[in-house]
Formats: C-alpha cells, structure tokens, sequence
C-alpha cells in the first residue's frame, strides 16, 4: 500500500513523495486523512527551518492538525468503526516520567508529539493521506461536522489548556493580542466561557473580521488605531486577563499596560528572548503564566466541536489540495489573507 506525503527537506523545499505504508497492527488503525491544517511551527520549520532552539536536522514529515476517516482496523481494536470521522491527537506522553506521574502529561519528558523536530530522529508529521496510528489517538467525530472542522482540534485544545491557565472567565473582561488562529480560539473560549467583554487586537483587519465572528465584542487594528488603547491602560488597567497570542514585544508591553492591578496575563504566543515591562509587571501584582501544550483538552475541544458549541468554521479561510503545497504555505503565513489555511487530502 502506498501513500503520498508532505516531507520538508530545507528551507522553502518541501516535496510531495509516495511511500510504502504497512497495514494497521494490534490496536492500530489506518486513518485516510481528510483535512490537515498548517499551523505557525509548521511554517517556521518552512521559513527557517526551525524555531528557537529546536532545528529541521532531517527530513520530516509535517502537521499535527488532522482529521481523517477510520479505512482499517487492527486486531483488538474496540470503539471505532471503518468509515467514522475521527479527529487524531498529535500528542503522545509516555505516562511513565515523573511529569506524567505527577498528573502534567503536557511536560512529558519522553514525548512524542507528531510532526515535532524537537527530537532526533524527528517525530514525523500528519500530512500524509493515508496514515497508520495507535486507535488510542483518535477521537470520533460527529457525523454532521465536517474532517476540516475535526483538524482545529487541535489548536482549540491549546486555547483550552490555557483557559485553564487563566482561571474562571466567567463575567470578566478579556483583551486577546494577536489574531491568528489561537487568538481567534482564545476568543471563542473566552466567549463560551462566559467573558463579559472579549477585545481583540492585530496588525492587519482580516483576521480580525474572523475575530469578531468568533465572539470578540469589540477589535483594534493597532497598527492603524493604536491609540484606542490607551483607555485601557487609565487608571492602572482595565482588563482581568490578557491572552497573548503573538510574541510581539509591542504587544506584551501593550497587554501588560493594559491588564489591571492583579490581573492575570497568559502568555500563549512563542518567541525568542523578549524583553517585558517588569516594573508594571511587578507594580501592579499582575501574574504572568505561561501555556504549554494540552492534554485531556484534546477530547474536550472535540467534544466542543461535536456539540457545536464552539463554530470553529469562520477561522478556515483556505483549503488547498496537496498538490498545491508550496501555495498553501505562502499563503499560510499572508495575515493579509489568511487567518486558518488547509491542506485537503484525497
């Protein structure tokens, strides 16, 4: 049997190749993937070939947004059935170390987290239209939702894991920095969650029309309309907790500005070393978290999609065939145009 893939080489050189796949063993089913989604680490593995510490040092297989429908089933194989939509978790804890002893799966020391170039040999990816995973990985889906829907599992269980980060949102007021795809979610959990006021900011309208659409109460294109902030900041502070989403200095110190005396900051967005505002950061007792990841979030933001209790369609702008790869990827990373951009499989 074989199957076509997504394996990124170098920089800017990621090639569409067909390649040997075995049948689905004990416990293992074979998944015929329908939606992929190409997220910011995919990208950066594109543009730089890597992020931060962690560099392309082989050839790997990209994705960890995907959802598919169930071809096989392997021997021992219970609670799944050939033909059902299923959304496939990326993350893979080894339940031994002592991270996952202590209940934090998420820090795992052993993990395997698909499409990662963190380890060597890399852990390969998603992108490929007929993949063999462990039954364990898969979640169903509900027949009325659609694969694309089924891949933002994924992002929108990070949103979760940092909602949880958060504390009760529940009546209080959220500013959310960055409007990518995990800012639009932040809002949208933020939204099912019970915010009282949701305020949304970017560089660039696009994304935030899909941030409005997705529960914001009220957008600002600060690079036009900056200065809107600076109500927020009077009086020490308007907002109880901030979600960063860009990893923008400007945008930290904005949010740390704009968040009220022991308030709370999540820092979701990953960068490089940037330089914070400590003195407000102090002065005014704010506590600043960070976001790492998910664990039984995955099975809640399926769940959440299934139940349409959160409408993550707004933020999938693009669906491209695989065999439009390097078009996807551009257009991936254009905020001009696109907020949610995915490849579709056969």
């Amino acid at each position: 049997m074989q199957t076509r893939v997504c394996r990124l080489y170098a920089q800017h050189d990621v090639r569409l190749e067909t390649t040997e796949l075995d049948e689905p063993q004990a416990g293992e089913v074979l998944v015929a993937m329908g939606a992929g989604g190409i997220c910011g680490s995919d990208l950066h593995y594109f543009h730089e070939g890597g992020f931060g510490p962690i560099r392309v040092r082989e050839p790997i297989i990209l994705g960890h947004e995907a959802a598919g429908t169930i071809a096989a089933l392997g021997a021992g194989v219970s609670g799944l059935s050939v033909g059902q939509k299923v959304a496939v978790n990326p993350s893979r804890p080894c339940g031994e170390c002592r991270y996952c002893a202590e209940g934090h799966p998420q820090h795992c020391l052993n993990m395997r987290f698909s499409g990662s170039a963190l380890r060597l040999p890399h852990e390969q990816g998603l992108f490929r239209e007929k993949m063999v995973v462990p039954a364990s990985q898969c979640v169903p889906l509900a027949e009325a939702r659609g694969l694309d829907e089924g891949a933002t599992s994924e992002p929108l269980a990070v949103c979760l894991h940092a909602a949880n980060r958060a504390g009760d949102l529940a009546g209080k007021r959220v500013l959310v920095t960055g409007a990518g795809p995990i800012g639009v979610l932040c809002a949208a959990v933020a939204r099912h969650r019970g915010a009282a006021e949701i305020v949304v900011t970017d560089l660039h309208d696009r994304p935030l029309d899909v941030a409005r659409e997705m529960g914001a109460t009220r957008t600002i294109n600060v690079a036009r309309d900056g200065s809107e902030m600076e109500a927020y900041a009077a009086d020490k502070g308007w907002f109880d907790v901030a979600f960063e989403c860009s990893a923008a200095a400007p945008a930290i110190a904005s949010a740390i500005a704009a968040v009220r005396p022991l308030g709370r900051l999540v820092q979701v967005g990953v960068g490089g070393n940037i330089a914070v505002p400590l003195n407000a950061l102090v002065g005014k007792e704010i506590d600043m978290v960070g976001t790492h990841r998910f664990h039984e979030e995955f099975a809640e933001a399926v769940r959440l999609i299934n139940e349409g209790a959160i409408d993550v369609r707004p933020m999938i702008t693009h669906r491209l065939p695989l065999d439009r790869l390097d078009e996807a990827f551009a257009l991936a990373g254009d905020r001009t145009q696109a907020v949610k951009a995915q490849l579709v499989f056969s």
